[in-house]
């Protein structure tokens, strides 16, 4: 087992982490509120959970999300 001691200095390291650019975190946000709308529209059962899974498929290729890898 490997145990790291954690320090000032290695807790303001940064992992390969990069920010966001304002175009990235503006696709986050329109593919949340797409997902979003398509949830209500599935609880009002305007559509069904086929087409819900295949406009989620859409919706990420459309958006590219970068979140979208660890979304169900």
């Amino acid at each position: 087992m490997q145990v790291t001691k954690v320090t000032a200095d290695f807790q303001n390291q940064r992992v390969g982490r990069k920010p966001f650019t304002d175009e990235e975190l503006q696709r986050e946000f329109d593919y949340y509120m797409a997902q979003k709308l398509l949830e209500k529209l599935r609880e009002a059962e305007l559509i069904s959970e086929g087409e819900l899974n295949k406009i989620t498929v859409k919706n990420r290729q459309s958006f590219s999300p970068y979140l979208a890898r660890i979304m169900p």
